[in-house]
Order: structure tokens, then C-alpha cells, then sequence
């Protein structure tokens, strides 16, 4: 079967500079280091099944005026699959970014960092850690939540009752070690109700279902126990550093419900971004509208000097942080 064509803005961008990091137990880090040398620092953390590919379009809109770092997570892309079960937990997670910030941002430095789903948990995870506090000037959680992940799922309908048997159907869905296979119209599908807008083109879709599909089934499925028990709740009260909060409206897997309980949580909250439409891939369904947060995060809190006259004619006009907006269709 033939494969669908893949929207040029999706396409992966050579790096400027790949690093290898190695985790506190070893594990080793894909980091790719894309824009230009020099200017402010945002580093984007990648979710569940994805990789590096998954910031491309995100990546494109900030390169000309950002240094944009990217990571594999642990086991996923090119990064090392963990040797254990142990080695899959939200320590892993935060150590794996702590890592990666002693890395990239010189001590006395500071990055916008921005996550997306698993990302997004990350960096609440660490955000404690001196390594990652220290380094963090603000920072965007987009399409996250930061626990009962299984209770708010909205990929089985609500008219199966109990709430207890949705909440089991959830879980050996999540947790199927069942390869996906080829990708086909039925998983692209299923994939695509699950994880993205109803109305999302279907090139980005293809961009996700193709990802999900090359995670390893393994991976895949150790993620998915620390995702079934996930309680991040701790790390996002101590995140000092301004945040600002992503989410699609029709987002399944990680519903508006969690982003709200965010706001409400955090320390320094700088508004919610609801975006109509949009399901659980934000970063690829609407990659303008989070690349213009990401970019009106760093306009704020980091150094004047990234500003660059002739820049911003692919990202929406910034905006002062209302405790909520939404966005323009």
C-alpha cells in the first residue's frame, strides 16, 4: 500500500550538531541541537511513542531565531532501550532531562523548555531538580497532564458503564505488547480518533500514525505501566519557573479536564491556550499557534537578544497571558 505524502514542514531538519548524553544510570541520549549558535536556548521534549520528527514542525517556525534543542526519550528514536523494567519510571524521565540541560545550557544560563504530553510530565517530574530549576527561565506543557490519566481517557465512550470497565479497557489498550504492524486504513483510523482532531489533515496524520507505529511494542508498553500509575502532582507545585498550558479541545488522551488542574496548580501560571479542533498532537495538527507560545514564552523571559525584525512571518502575533484564550480556527 502505498504511503501518503508528508507535509514539507514535518519533514525532518538536518541538526546542526548531534550530542550523546549519557542518564545518571547510564542510558545513553540522542540529542539533535537545531537554529542558531548562540541565541536563546528552547529545549522540546517529545511524548509517548514519538520522536525527535515529532518537534519538526515546531522546529521549523523557531529555528531562525532560537538555539532549538531536541531529545529522544529513553527508548525511544535513537536513543538506548532501557536494559529493565526499572529503568522506565518518572525518575528515569526527570534524570534523563537534568542530563540533558547540564548538557546544552551552560551553568548560569536558562531555556524555555516546552513538553508535550510524556514531555510535558517530564518536565514536571524534574522540575525540582537543581540541574532543571536552574536552567528553567519559563516553560509550555502542552497536550500533559500530571495524573489519573486513566480516569479522564475519553477513548472508549462514556456510555460503557461502569467507569471502572472503561477505565480497564483503557488500560489493555495502553498497555497491548500486540505489534501494530504495517501501517493501514484501519490502524490509521483507530489511531487517528484516538489521537487527533476529527478535522486534522490527513498527511499530519500520517506523520503521527507512522511514528506510533515505529515505537518499539516493548517501549511502548513499559511506558504505558508508568503512564497507568502516573502521579506528577508533586513536581508541578514545585515548578517555580512561569508556565504557560497547551491543549486541543477534542483531546482524547490527555483532555482540557488536566489542563485546568494545572493552572489551578501552578505556581506562576501565564494562561491556557485551548485550540479548537485540535486532539492530542497539537505540536503537528496546529504547529503555528504552539510555536507562537513557545516564542511569546521566550519573548518574556528570556534575553532581549533573540528578537530579529524580519523573523516572525510564520508565527501569529503575540499575545499578553490572558488565565485563558482561544484560538482562531
Amino acid at each position: 500500500m502505498s504511503r501518503r505524502p508528508i507535509p514539507a514542514d514535518c519533514l525532518q531538519p538536518v541538526p546542526a550538531e548531534e550530542l550523546a548524553v549519557r542518564s545518571a544510570d547510564g542510558t545513553r541520549l540522542h540529542v539533535e541541537v537545531h537554529g542558531q549558535p548562540g541565541a536563546p536556548t528552547v529545549v522540546l521534549a517529545h511524548g509517548w511513542t514519538c520522536t525527535t520528527h515529532f518537534w519538526a514542525p515546531v522546529i521549523h517556525r523557531l529555528a531562525d531565531r532560537y538555539r532549538v534543542v531536541v531529545y529522544d526519550q529513553r527508548g525511544h528514536g535513537r536513543s538506548e532501550i532501557p536494559s529493565s523494567r526499572v529503568r522506565y519510571s518518572t525518575r528515569a524521565l526527570a534524570e534523563d532531562l537534568a542530563a540533558v540541560l547540564t548538557r546544552v545550557v551552560p551553568e548560569g544560563e536558562r531555556a524555555v523548555l516546552a513538553g508535550h504530553s510524556m514531555g510535558g510530565m517530564t518536565i514536571m517530574a524534574g522540575s525540582a531538580r537543581p540541574e532543571v530549576a536552574e536552567r528553567t527561565a519559563a516553560a509550555v506543557l502542552i497536550s500533559t497532564g500530571p495524573s489519573d490519566l486513566l480516569a479522564e481517557v475519553r477513548i472508549v465512550p462514556d456510555a460503557v458503564r461502569p467507569p471502572g470497565l472503561r477505565r480497564f479497557l483503557h488500560r489493555q489498550v495502553l498497555r497491548s505488547r500486540l505489534p501494530l504492524g504495517p501501517v493501514g486504513p484501519v490502524s490509521r483510523a483507530g489511531l487517528k480518533y484516538a489521537i487527533m482532531g476529527a478535522d486534522a489533515p490527513a498527511e499530519r496524520t500520517e506523520v503521527a500514525v507512522r511514528m506510533a507505529h515505529a515505537c518499539p511494542t516493548g517501549v511502548r508498553a513499559n511506558w504505558a505501566r508508568v503512564l497507568d500509575r502516573l502521579d506528577v502532582r508533586p513536581g508541578l507545585a514545585r515548578l517555580a519557573a512561569p508556565t504557560a498550558v497547551v491543549v486541543g479541545a477534542e483531546d482524547r488522551l490527555t483532555p482540557p479536564v488536566h489542563a485546568h488542574r494545572m493552572v489551578a496548580a501552578l505556581a506562576d501560571p501565564q494562561g491556557l491556550l485551548l485550540l479548537p479542533g485540535v486532539g492530542h498532537m497539537a505540536p503537528i495538527e496546529r504547529p503555528a499557534e504552539v510555536a507562537a507560545e513557545i516564542d511569546r514564552m521566550a519573548t518574556a523571559h528570556l534575553p532581549a537578544r533573540h528578537a530579529a525584525a524580519d523573523s516572525d512571518a510564520d508565527l501569529p502575533a503575540a499575545v499578553t497571558a490572558d488565565p485563558e484564550r482561544t484560538a482562531v480556527a
